[in-house]
């Protein structure tokens, strides 16, 4: 009686399992780390592989040749699943791998030059060192966070504090390579979200109470380091909404009557009171000054203030918007 083969032991953190033929190590030819995947024969075989609905999850594709192979699933909705491969230093140059999942695999050092990457997924993958030349990376979807980012996060509750340092460096690195492919391919809302993500992990690498990154996190509340006209919007309507309160209680001149927030009045009263200074403090912000209100007291000092914000905040959205809508 024939004695039945042995299964591939591999099985990745998803419980996902492999039905292949084991060899002597365990693991099946494709998810087997030491088997040698050079050969000008592996791309074919890849195709094949893939085709047959064999598991992607998890191989092993080390140094593997695979220039302009052909990894779209045709004809069906959900691209090839690659999540937690081992990419390292493969060559995908020309490759087609259009709705392709790379979730949590390792690119590092991987050639990507020419390949179709347009609604791929490599959302918590190691792409440190990607070579992204003329690829198409149209709707790529990457996360919120990279992988090096989540680990910096990591390392600093653990107090890590040189290791996390390095993974901020590395994120840098990657964002900055993203966002130059992004410019040159003129995806350059992909490139704004990119350099935001590139200027916040630079950051990152300052020391916590240093002015250089007190300075920094501030241009990125207001303006998403020049990226984010919308923030400055928000910002100036909430200054206008805060003044207006300031006023309501310390009090504006109308009319040689000092219009002031009263315990004693009713809520009417009160409430019109405030429409009032929110109407001064708009037109103090955008410094039209019509002069029907003067402020009296603190309220001077809070109007110069507002005035000065205001001007700069202004022109400084007029930049911003002006900087996106040309692009």
């Amino acid at each position: 009686m024939d004695q039945e083969k042995p299964l591939c032991q591999y099985e990745d953190p998803e419980n996902y399992k492999c039905s292949c033929e084991a060899n002597e190590s365990g693991l099946c030819f494709w998810h087997d780390p030491s088997t040698d995947k050079k050969g000008p024969e592996i791309k074919q075989a890849l195709e094949e592989y893939a085709k047959s609905g064999g598991l992607l999850r998890g191989i092993s594709l080390k140094r593997a040749n695979l220039k302009e192979i052909d990894l779209v699933n045709h004809n069906k909705k959900t691209g090839y699943d690659f999540s937690h491969a081992d990419l390292y230093r493969a060559d995908l140059e020309g490759a087609h791998l259009f709705n392709i999942t790379f979730d949590h695999a390792s690119l590092m050092k991987t050639d990507l030059r020419y390949a179709n990457l347009n609604c791929a997924s490599l959302q918590q993958a190691n792409l440190l060192g990607v070579r992204w030349s003329h690829s198409k990376v149209e709707n790529l979807r990457i996360g919120k966070k990279l992988r090096q980012e989540r680990l910096a996060h990591q390392a600093l509750k653990e107090k890590n504090l040189d290791q996390a340092h390095d993974y901020f460096e590395q994120a840098e690195e990657i964002y900055r390579d993203l966002r130059k492919h992004a410019e040159r391919e003129g995806i350059f809302a992909m490139a704004g979200e990119f350099i935001q993500k590139e200027l916040t992990m630079r950051r990152m690498q300052l020391p916590r109470f240093s002015t250089k990154r007190l300075t920094s996190k501030v241009i990125d509340l207001f303006c998403g380091y020049g990226e984010a006209p919308v923030r400055i919007i928000g910002i100036s309507i909430l200054i206008i909404i805060c003044c207006a309160f300031i006023y309501a209680m310390t009090g504006l001149n109308y009319q040689g009557s000092i219009q002031t927030f009263d315990s004693s009045a009713s809520l009417t009263d009160n409430f019109s009171l405030y429409l009032s200074c929110l109407y001064y403090s708009v037109v103090t912000f955008t410094t039209l000054g019509y002069g029907d209100f003067t402020p009296v007291g603190v309220s001077r000092t809070v109007a110069a203030v507002e005035a000065f914000t205001g001007s700069f905040t202004i022109a400084l959205f007029v930049v911003v918007f002006v900087k996106k809508m040309t692009r």
